[in-house]
């Protein structure tokens, strides 16, 4: 799926229309994204999203949540100290 826009760092809409927020630990997995960027969305069971994006070009990801949807503090906490 392509990227529909990305105009800020921790906001994604994909070309069918769906938006997410990327998790603040991995936005910088973001900044190679480009419109043409191949992106795969994964559910995944995951204590801090719901779901991943993984670019098929470089096979990174990064955890996402639907924009109506918030991050849980705590989880944000805890995996920003474990790295």
């Amino acid at each position: 799926m392509k990227i529909r826009k990305h105009s800020e760092s921790h906001l994604v809409e994909l070309a069918d229309g769906s938006k997410w927020q990327i998790f603040p630990g991995d936005m910088d997995l973001t900044l190679n994204w480009k419109p043409d960027t191949e992106l795969e969305l994964v559910r995944v069971d995951d204590e801090a999203s719901s779901h991943v994006l993984v670019s098929l070009s470089d096979n990174s990801s990064v955890r996402v949540l639907p924009v109506d949807e918030e991050w849980s503090v705590k989880d944000v906490k805890k995996i920003s100290r474990e790295g």
